[in-house]
């Protein structure tokens, strides 16, 4: 843990040294690269439910459906971040 919160504090002392119009650039990068690895997580929770669902009979759904379904989610999402 301590060489983590070491990395952490060298990090934010370079970030520190950057001028603000480079700050907001690896703040975008690093909300690009959580936001990448949530869709990353979401798709191998979904890849590991699969087996089940068909297993359990669940219809297929269509590509317009499952477009639907990630829509309304990121809504659902969004809102609640937004509280």
């Amino acid at each position: 843990m301590a060489k983590s919160s070491n990395q952490s504090r060298t990090l934010i002392e370079k970030i520190d040294t950057l001028p603000p119009e480079q700050q907001v650039e690896v703040e975008d990068f690093v909300d690009f690269l959580a936001n990448k690895q949530r869709r990353r997580a979401a798709l191998e929770r979904l890849l590991s439910i699969a087996p089940a669902l068909e297993a359990a009979g669940a219809p297929p759904i269509s590509d317009d459906e499952a477009v639907a379904l990630v829509k309304e989610s990121r809504a659902e999402r969004r809102q609640k971040d937004s509280r």
